[in-house]
């Protein structure tokens, strides 16, 4: 695999030596920065599988461009770090069925109505008294036949009440009392929606709404609703709801909260493999520098540097946002790209933090190629030197 990576980058080098050649003076460059991108590729033909990360698909981009084919690398040929009994990770958990420890009591679960033909009133009309009156009548006819068993006709006189006095929260919770007992949930739950807008404290609203939330199999709120009727007016009935479905309730909390601590142990032992792999990636890639990198100016470390730079968790978020890694591309091909995102205050503060974090040239990628090095005006632009004086104009002078 290193023959093979080494074919499909030495022409993609080629072609960058020539290029650098032949744009000198639209491209300037410092050579400790071509020494610099030297040692990132000398890098990766070490380990090429490192541009697959998002994060340089950029470079990636740049490889295939010209003809170059980055290989994946192979779990069979790959040399496996040594593991002690402390870093050894531990064995992912069998993935478990989200029933396989949650068994509920589905006795009285009914089939939702979905019939949505229900007057609700207006709800901005303001009754006269003799409305008022009239709809109290109406109100005494529907618990005759409530009585009676009669649950279309209350349903009727209950609907005619409600239409004379669409402010009387009570009328909607007894309306919503017959449709629960015809099987009809939904129904029952708009109504003690609507009880509960004009009077949140209605006792009897959370109570047939909690039942009704029963027959659907929704057993949280079927409880929270019944706790709320027994605390705002105890009712033995609504205290007996609440005990059929408070097992079910039980079960469902615990089991959400199971699934919440799964949720987290699996992001911490991925974080935790993260943290593992990033120090024996850089371990490995320090060895390496320090067996291979002979250069006597010490810009090595300067590539190990872009190395930590762009395997900086602070670097990899940033890089999650698709405008800060376009202009880092944008940046880096071209150093006076920067003045475009003079006035984005987002890129500019992901500059100005990277650049206080790996001190401009002397830590972050200067340049790589560009950034802020050598940019006038940013943290770690080189200062330009003072002009030497000319010999001749000294001539003559005491």
């Amino acid at each position: 695999m290193r023959h093979f990576s080494q074919q499909c980058f030495s022409r993609s080098a080629l072609y960058t030596n020539s290029m650098f050649a032949d744009t000198k003076m639209s491209v300037p460059l410092k050579p400790e920065l071509l020494t610099q991108l030297k040692t990132f590729i000398d890098m990766c033909l070490v380990n090429p599988s490192v541009l697959h990360q998002p994060e340089f698909s950029f470079i990636k981009a740049f490889v295939e461009h010209f003809g170059g084919n980055i290989p994946k690398e192979d779990e069979s040929t790959r040399e496996k770090p040594k593991e002690t009994a402390s870093e050894k990770p531990e064995p992912e958990p069998e993935p478990e069925s989200e029933e396989s420890d949650l068994e509920l009591d589905m006795t009285g679960v009914v089939e939702p109505d979905t019939d949505v033909n229900q007057k609700m009133g207006n709800p901005t009309l303001q009754p006269t008294e003799e409305e008022i009156a009239e709809s109290q009548a109406k109100r005494a006819e529907a618990v005759s036949a409530f009585v009676e068993k009669d649950y279309e006709k209350a349903i009727e006189l209950y609907t005619e009440a409600i239409l004379l006095n669409p402010q009387a929260s009570l009328l909607y919770a007894k309306r919503g009392q017959v449709f629960l007992l015809m099987n009809k949930p939904n129904a029952c739950i708009r109504d003690c929606d609507r009880a509960l807008e004009l009077n949140p404290d209605s006792a009897a609203a959370h109570k047939f709404r909690g039942r009704a939330y029963h027959l659907l199999g929704n057993f949280e709120a079927a409880a929270n609703n019944l706790r709320l009727a027994c605390k705002f007016d105890f009712d033995e009935q609504a205290d007996e709801w609440l005990r059929e479905v408070t097992p079910n309730a039980r079960k469902i909390e615990e089991h959400k909260r199971k699934k919440e601590r799964k949720v987290q142990e699996k992001l911490e032992r991925d974080r935790q493999e993260r943290l593992r792999k990033a120090r024996e990636s850089a371990k490995a890639y320090e060895e390496n520098t320090r067996t291979s990198q002979t250069d006597a100016s010490g810009d090595s470390t300067g590539m190990y540097n872009v190395y930590k730079f762009l395997n900086d968790p602070d670097v990899l978020q940033a890089f999650q946002d698709p405008e800060v890694a376009e202009a880092f591309k944008e940046i880096s091909t071209n150093p006076a790209n920067i003045m475009k995102y003079q006035s984005n205050p987002k890129i500019m503060a992901f500059i100005n933090k990277m650049a206080s974090k790996f001190g401009g040239v002397g830590g972050m990628p200067g340049g790589f190629p560009g950034m802020m090095g050598g940019m006038p005006g940013f943290p770690g632009a080189a200062k330009p030197e003072p002009p030497k004086p000319n010999s001749q104009d000294d001539v003559g002078l005491d």
